[in-house]
């Protein structure tokens, strides 16, 4: 069994501390995964969305993330106006919009 559990004996010098390229590799590695799997995605998403927002206009079918669907009727710089039924406008901010859906969706539904 001495194979495969080596049998640890006592030793009188101090165990050897870890050195600090070990520690900066550990903490550089750390950060690096962090920009990859957190930073970097949500900051593609958040471009994304932004650039969807900007590109909103008169006529665009919207979805909210709320779940409304509607037809763009106005378009300011903060705020935009959707028409959810005939003659029911709603006015919600630029960020609610979730997705730009394509023409005549709502008449499918």
């Amino acid at each position: 069994m001495d194979f495969i559990f080596p049998i640890a004996y006592a030793q009188e010098a101090a165990p050897a501390a870890p050195s600090l390229t070990y520690n900066l590799f550990l903490f550089g590695g750390m950060f690096v995964l962090f920009y990859f799997i957190l930073w970097r995605p949500q900051s593609k998403r958040a471009k994304e969305h932004k650039d969807l927002v900007e590109s909103i206009s008169k006529g665009d079918e919207v979805m909210t993330s709320g779940g409304l669907m509607g037809k763009v009727t106005r378009v300011n710089e903060e705020y935009v106006a959707i028409e959810v039924a005939k003659e029911v406008e709603l006015k919600l901010q630029k960020s609610a919009i979730a997705a730009a859906l394509p023409k005549g969706t709502i008449n499918q539904i």
